[in-house]
């Protein structure tokens, strides 16, 4: 509860350092310098919201004392912060850096404080309306460009960035109407269109984005597709894990594209998507592997036609011969155990066989069995229909 005791400064700072030391300690002890030196050590959660209830100061000093303690055990350990809700969280994040550039230290008494990476939440603001879920990409994205400014304008700008929370909205536990996107292709659809758009906004700004998180896990005791944000349902994967693991299929050197009817990040900040869909994509290159991402978003959890993809690749290093080409995708009829389950006519509680068979309906799927297509004077192409809330993933290989 955020009304408890916990939420307030501790009336002895020296003990609170000592405890941050025998919990780095008994880490080490049972995990081992080589695991735990590759933690990322931050203090509190969202401190500018009803978590904190003491102030900026209270809270820098919090962190110089836990730092403190964390460093006499390991004393190569990544300590950062300050995890603020909503971006930047105000003027916090700018004065939580100018504390550490050049505040004193409530331990050391010398000038700074030290800090390895910095952490924030962005969230966006999806709503009910007319009967369907209208998702708010902008939201989160307007927190994400906020804390990169405020990055960019101190001396640690080159940190690696982590956002810490990086969701649709804010509450993983609640259930309300303007949830109901959770379980199917609007979730992963939002996830694959909004997440390049971070690196966007963070090249924009030159600051080191090193990754993201979600604020997303498993509900013990819950029946499957129980309506909560998370990856997996009672053993089932959804459709957004999928889009992970296309992400995973994706490795190397990032590549420049244009769409015809795609939008930037800085549309998406300002209006969100409300107007014509989002069908974009990225693309990287690893060695003899070019994989493209292919998505088709649009805010409103509403049916729309398909978009007619024509996809080319220039400048491919082998200039003329074959590639193999494998589609994957996430839809309606794909990688897609929310769907699966609701063609079984929703039953629950779920059979051996049935659950075996939305486990499998869960994983990623193939659109069609991989064939081969031409590489001609360093270039390729392919067409293919991707319907409203579609992601698919093409990965080209040639020798």
């Amino acid at each position: 509860p955020v009304e408890g005791g916990q939420s307030y400064p501790p009336k002895d700072y020296a003990k609170w350092g000592e405890l941050a030391h025998q919990w780095a300690a008994h880490c080490l002890e049972r995990y081992g310098p080589d695991e735990v030196k590759q933690w990322y050590w931050e203090v509190w959660n969202e401190p500018n919201i009803s978590y904190w209830h003491g102030s900026h100061q209270d809270y820098f000093k919090l962190y110089d004392f836990a730092v403190d303690g964390v460093r006499r055990a390991l004393p190569d350990a990544k300590v950062g912060g300050p995890e603020t809700a909503g971006g930047p969280g105000g003027r916090f994040l700018g004065e939580f850096l100018q504390h550490c550039a050049r505040g004193t230290n409530y331990v050391t008494g010398q000038i700074g404080s030290p800090i390895d990476f910095i952490s924030f939440h962005a969230k966006g603001s999806p709503v009910f309306t007319n009967g369907h879920v209208r998702m708010g990409m902008a939201g989160q994205l307007r927190n994400m460009n906020d804390a990169f400014a405020v990055i960019a304008r101190s001396q640690f700008k080159n940190l690696p960035i982590v956002i810490g929370e990086s969701d649709p909205e804010g509450c993983a536990a609640c259930r309300e109407p303007r949830d109901e996107y959770r379980n199917g292709t609007m979730y992963s659809s939002y996830t694959a269109a909004s997440f390049p758009r971070a690196l966007e906004l963070a090249a924009r700004h030159g600051v080191n984005l090193e990754g993201a998180l979600t604020w997303a896990f498993e509900f013990e005791n819950q029946p499957p597709f129980a309506g909560f944000r998370q990856l997996a349902s009672a053993g089932l994967d959804l459709p957004v894990l999928n889009v992970f693991r296309m992400f995973g299929k994706m490795g190397g050197q990032q590549l420049a594209l244009t769409s015809s009817a795609g939008l930037d990040a800085e549309t998406i900040r300002n209006v969100s998507v409300r107007g014509q869909p989002d069908v974009s994509a990225l693309a990287s290159r690893d060695q003899n592997q070019i994989a493209t991402l292919v998505w088709h978003y649009h805010d409103d959890d509403l049916p729309g036609p398909d978009a007619t993809v024509d996809l080319r690749w220039n400048g491919i290093p082998s200039r003329n011969g074959p590639a193999t080409l494998t589609h994957y995708r996430i839809d309606a009829s794909h990688s897609n155990s929310y769907a699966a389950w609701r063609r079984m006519g929703s039953p629950l509680p779920l059979t051996a066989e049935q659950h075996a068979q939305l486990e499998d309906a869960g994983q990623l799927e193939l659109l069609a069995p991989p064939e081969t297509i031409q590489i001609k004077d360093g270039a390729a192409s392919v067409k293919f229909n991707l319907p409203r809330q579609g992601v698919s993933l093409l990965v080209l290989d040639w020798k």
